[in-house]
């Protein structure tokens, strides 16, 4: 285990404990995406299968029970003890335009053919598109709480902390996970923005990203291959869409 496995879990952690905090603090779970914290609950269920056959160390363990712990705490008191103030009318992204497409790739493209690799390697897969309902909810509101901002930035130091780990765990063990490295890339692209404005010029910039970024994402998901958002409001990659328009294994030790 180095310190960029070990930075990243805490990252991880204290992304998912500041949402917590959120909503137990003000009593209410607007703005917060009801579907992206039940497939990121579906994740840690489908990863950590591996709880009842293999023990690692106490602290892979403890750190999986945790994660589980806080991901179906945090669905139950949106659904659950605060459904009142969940804001289901702009919570409308569709679980199956990633659910289909990340099940049958699950199938095709795994370490090995067997009921826990397969649920292994969906778990990956969906982690790294698990937060487009909650960018697609920001883009109908247009609003971005300074939690949610700061519960973005946690999740992408996570997966950036986490991609560092990879390339540590090459140089000193030659080991490389194919399927965990690339969909951790594609995972942090979705954060590249956003992190690099709230580090150097505050929220405000980082919240203007991240709505930026929300439009974006809305913006596929409904077919139009059009971004009508400022330049100065855009993330760089943004403007490849521009004008467009459309017609018509170790794995288990890191929890």
């Amino acid at each position: 285990m180095n310190v960029f496995r070990i930075l990243g879990d805490l990252s991880h952690l204290l992304a998912m404990i500041l949402l917590l905090g959120k909503i137990w603090r003000s009593k209410c779970c607007s703005g917060i995406s009801g579907k992206s914290q039940i497939l990121f609950a579906l994740v840690f269920t489908t990863r950590y299968l591996d709880l009842f056959t293999n023990f690692i160390s106490v602290y892979n363990t403890v750190m999986k029970v945790v994660f589980l712990l806080c991901a179906y705490v945090t669905v139950y008191m949106i659904y659950g003890k605060f459904r009142k103030t969940f804001d289901s009318e702009n919570d409308t992204f569709r679980l199956e335009f990633l659910l289909v497409p990340v099940i049958g790739l699950s199938f095709l493209e795994n370490y090995s053919f067997t009921p826990l690799e397969i649920l292994w390697t969906f778990s990956i897969y969906l982690e790294s598109v698990a937060i487009l309902p909650q960018l697609f909810m920001i883009s109908k509101t247009g609003e971005a709480e300074t939690i949610t901002t700061h519960y973005l930035f946690f999740l992408g130091l996570y997966r950036a902390l986490y991609l560092a780990n990879w390339i540590r765990r090459y140089q000193t063990e030659n080991f490389y996970d194919q399927i965990a490295v690339v969909s951790g890339v594609v995972q942090t692209i979705f954060y590249c923005d956003f992190f690099y404005l709230y580090v150097t010029k505050g929220r405000c910039a980082a919240t203007a990203v991240l709505l930026a970024l929300a439009g974006v994402t809305r913006s596929l998901v409904e077919g139009i291959w059009e971004v009508d958002i400022a330049p100065s409001l855009c993330p760089s990659w943004c403007f490849c869409f521009s004008g467009m328009r459309r017609t018509s294994v170790v794995k288990n030790q890191a929890p």
